[in-house]
């Protein structure tokens, strides 16, 4: 019986172990963890009626961006790629890189033809007009660099 218990003790470590290397960022890019995904604040203002989201973008050229709004959903796509370095031998890397696609569902009806989207020291600040009605289809927002 001794035996047993000691088989199921190791089996919980290993569990333990596979979940705490799960939820850690990978050294190397041949992780668990591929890819880019920005964080993202979402807030709602009443004067004027507006739902803000801010996307950490750092790195990315706004022109790369793109931003659509589609019924309830917002959604960002693009890519952050990594810089090509000519002699480089990585010894570790832990910035993420490339495609990212964020979707953000949004709780209220915005009129997306009125909204605008600001990229500035790598922040992009969406702003969706709150409306009565949303417009039917996709509609494609224009990113533009802050002055």
């Amino acid at each position: 019986m001794t035996g047993r218990k000691r088989d199921i003790e190791d089996l919980a470590g290993e569990i333990q172990e596979l979940f705490a290397d799960m939820w850690q960022i990978p050294r190397f890019s041949a992780g668990l963890r591929q890819g880019y995904r920005p964080q993202a604040d979402c807030y709602r203002t009443e004067d004027p009626p507006a739902l803000t989201i801010v996307l950490e973008l750092p790195g990315i050229d706004p022109a790369s961006v793109e931003v659509v709004a589609a019924g309830h959903t917002l959604t960002v796509t693009g890519e952050r790629e990594r810089p090509r370095i000519a002699g480089a031998r990585y010894l570790s890397m832990e910035i993420e890189y490339g495609q990212f696609q964020r979707r953000v569902d949004l709780d209220e009806q915005i009129d997306a033809t009125q909204a605008t989207a600001t990229y500035d020291k790598g922040m992009l600040k969406i702003v969706l007009p709150l409306a009565p009605r949303a417009p039917e289809g996709k509609v494609q927002i224009e990113v533009t660099r802050a002055p």
